[in-house]
């Protein structure tokens, strides 16, 4: 199938799922943005999220929230595989660091948090 075919194949299934087709175009492919349930911006033909700078903003204040989310994610999947290493760990000193490092990793999950409500 073309690449033409498949991505209006690909338009047409998020469609179906819920996403709505926005009257703005994708920056750099000048294909149809989406907005998906989540609330974000999607290129079919990039098949990348895509950020809109307001003007007055810059792209960091912009990007803000999705690192911020994306580093939020990241740390809750660290903290998960530290847990699996503290339940099968039977040193102690090895448990201390896992602890250690669990301690840290809570810290900045709450640090992240709050930034995310402000």
């Amino acid at each position: 199938m073309p690449k033409e075919s498949k991505d209006i194949q690909t338009m047409a299934d998020m469609l179906r799922r819920g996403a709505a087709l926005t009257e703005r175009s994708c920056p750099a492919c000048s294909s149809p943005l989406f907005k998906l349930r989540s609330g974000d911006l999607w290129c079919v033909q990039c098949q990348k999220r895509v950020i809109v700078v307001k003007e007055g903003e810059t792209s960091a204040e912009a990007t803000s929230p999705v690192l911020l989310t994306s580093l939020e994610s990241t740390i809750l999947t660290k903290i998960q595989e530290i847990e699996k290493e503290i339940k099968e760990e039977k040193d102690a000193e090895k448990l201390q660091r896992l602890g250690s490092i669990l301690s840290t990793l809570l810290e900045n999950l709450e640090k992240i948090r709050k930034m995310k409500r402000t």
